[in-house]
Formats: C-alpha cells, structure tokens, sequence
C-alpha cells in the first residue's frame, strides 16, 4: 500500500517506485481520497522525469494529474466544493485516468456533452457540471501549468438553455398551499415568501443570526457572501413565536421515530424532507409547476409591484449585479400596462363647449 498515515500524522504519506527509482514523503492530505490524486500527479511527473532522463520526449499531462492538480489547487476552494469535486471526478471517470489532456479533440467534448445529457440533466446543469469543468481545467493547465492543451472551440459545445420562468404564487394557491403545510414547515416556507431566501439560507438559519434590535437577518448566500435581510414586521411576527428548541431557527417534530430520533423528537428540517413535503403539498393543492426556488420569485415580484425599489431589492435578495434583478423589472412594466389600458377605456369628452373654442381661437390670435 503506497498511501498510508504515519502514527502520530493527521496527514497521508506516500511511497513508489518509478523505474527503480524511489519516491516517498507526505501528501499534506487529510483525506485518502486527496492523497490518492497527490500521489497520482506525483506519480506522473516522476514518470515524465523518468522519460526525460532516457531522452524520450515528454507527454503531457493526464487526466488524472490534472483533475487532482486543480482539485488541490482551485477546486477544493471553491464554496461547493462538494459538486466540483463531484464534477471532475465524472471527467476522470469519462475520458479515463490515463488519457493525456492534451489529445483531447472537438469530438471528445462532443461526446462528453452526449454523455452528460444522457444522464438526464438539463441543458443548464450540462454545461456547467461539465463543459465548464473541462474547460476550466483546461485553461489552468494552459495558463498556470505552461502544459500543452488542445484547442476547443467551446461555444460549439454549450447547449442552448431554456430561460428560466418566473413564475408568482397567486393568492388562491397561497391559501391551497398553507391549509396542507405541515407545522415546522409552513413556516420555513412563509420565511423564505417573507425574504426572499433560497431553500439552503432558510434551512440554515440560525437564531444567533437573529438581530432582533437591529432589526436584521444575517444571511450567508451563494458563494458565501454575507447580506442583511430586514426584520420586517410580518418576519418579526413570524419568528418570535417560535421553539428554540435547537440551534436553528426551523424545526418540526419527529412523527415516526428512527436510529437518530425516536418519536416526537425536535429536529430541524432537512433539505430532502423538505424538498419531499413541498412537492407532495403543491401536488394536493393543485398548484402545478411551482418549485420551492419560486417563493423568491414570489417575494421579488410582490415587493417590486409594491414598491418599485429596484436597487432594495438587489441588496435583499443578494445579487450582486443589478442586472440580474432586472429579471423583476416586467412586474413594474406590466403593472404599468394594466394602468395605462384602464385609463384608456375611460372615455374621454370630445365635445368641448364653443365657448372654450371660441376663447382658444381668441388667443390663439393674440
């Protein structure tokens, strides 16, 4: 076994042998699954080192050095960390340990894409769990490795991504909706149709992050940046009466009991039961098409129709370019339309008394 942990180390060691020459030290990982692609990468520039020494040309990087390569040096960073991991390891998996990156043709990437969209998943979620993650790893080994890569033509590869529908609860299926919500999860939803929260900020939340005389909500969002929701009133309302029974703010008692809880138990609410109840709730109640992801819509078009505050609602929801909150701006123009079209259908006198014309005349002429 060349992978193993000293007595004493948190971190993993390695030890082989490359053309009888000997290789050992410590991989600086923690975990055997990051020891395991430092091993690889070591192991294949000793190989490269090996052919340098016999005078045979160098071959490029493999795929497997290269995915473990940025995994250490970029991926591990990322804020989802978890799905870039998940990611490159797919590509690995794919195109094959060995493959050397830079043979990659047009063609692969085809069928990488083929294969991505054989799994099921949509155009949105192809392009950035694969071609993105290729392309990215491609260009670092270009860029930071001074490596050989191939030349893609990467615009041909992204598919065309459907845009997305805003989609607003309305007030008949707000009222379908909360007569079958569970307790603990009616009110994770109400919160997330108060602020505009994504489900993972709900589900997150904890009371610590609660400034009840500031008068905000301390919310750690995509890309871990940090925002402050207001406590609005109809938020106040909602939170005070809420168990602290645990650390985070939504909770629901345990029906069936199970290895973790028995029955009757405070839990928070987990992102599968959640996911699991929502559907089943909209299915009841008739409210077709409607993710959880569309109570921020619901909250976005309602605040803009109320107020009109395009940059509040930016610093609200979190988006870092006002553009993005554009999306929200047909809620304002449609409003405007319906106002404009009912003022139209007002008639409007055409018989202005000859006295007015007569005076018009009057002073049209002076």
């Amino acid at each position: 076994m060349s992978i193993w942990k000293r007595p004493g180390q948190d971190t993993f060691s390695y030890d082989f042998t490359v053309r009888g020459h000997r290789y050992s030290g410590n991989t600086g990982a923690t975990s055997r699954r990051e020891a395991e692609r430092t091993e690889a990468r070591l192991k294949d520039e000793a190989r490269a080192e090996a052919r340098a020494r016999a005078g045979q040309p160098a071959r490029g990087l493999r795929i497997a050095a290269a995915v473990s390569r940025y995994w250490l040096e970029a991926g591990q960073h990322h804020a989802n960390a978890d799905s870039t991991l998940h990611d490159i390891a797919w590509l690995e998996r794919h195109f094959g340990k060995n493959r050397l990156l830079a043979s990659l043709t047009n063609q692969d990437v085809s069928a990488m894409v083929a294969a991505r969209r054989a799994d099921g998943v949509s155009p949105a979620t192809v392009n950035r769990t694969a071609t993105a993650r290729l392309r990215a790893i491609i260009t670092r080994a270009r860029d930071a490795w001074d490596e050989p890569v191939p030349r893609i033509a990467w615009k041909n590869h992204l598919l065309r991504e459907r845009q997305e529908v805003l989609r607003e609860l309305s007030a008949e299926e707000e009222t379908a909706l909360f007569a079958r919500l569970a307790p603990g999860y009616a009110e994770l939803v109400r919160f997330s149709m108060l602020s505009g929260c994504r489900m993972a900020e709900c589900l997150g939340l904890e009371w610590r992050l609660i400034d009840w005389h500031g008068g905000y909500i301390v919310i750690t969002g995509k890309g871990d940046k940090t925002r402050h929701v207001p406590l609005s009133d109809a938020l106040r309302a909602l939170l005070w009466p809420l168990p602290r029974a645990h650390a985070r703010v939504f909770t629901h008692r345990i029906r069936r009991g199970s290895i973790h809880h028995k029955r009757g138990d405070i839990a928070p609410v987990e992102e599968e039961a959640l996911n699991s109840h929502f559907a089943r709730v909209c299915k009841k109640a008739g409210v077709i098409g409607f993710r959880f992801h569309d109570l921020r819509h619901t909250f976005a078009t309602r605040f803009l129709r109320a107020t009109g505050d395009m940059r509040a609602l930016q610093l609200i929801l979190g988006h870092s370019s006002i553009e993005t909150t554009m999306r929200y701006a047909h809620v304002t123009a449609a409003d405007a339309k319906r106002r404009m079209d009912a003022m139209s259908a007002t008639k409007i006198p055409t018989n202005i008394p000859t006295g007015d014309r007569d005076e018009a005349a009057t002073v049209s002429k002076d």
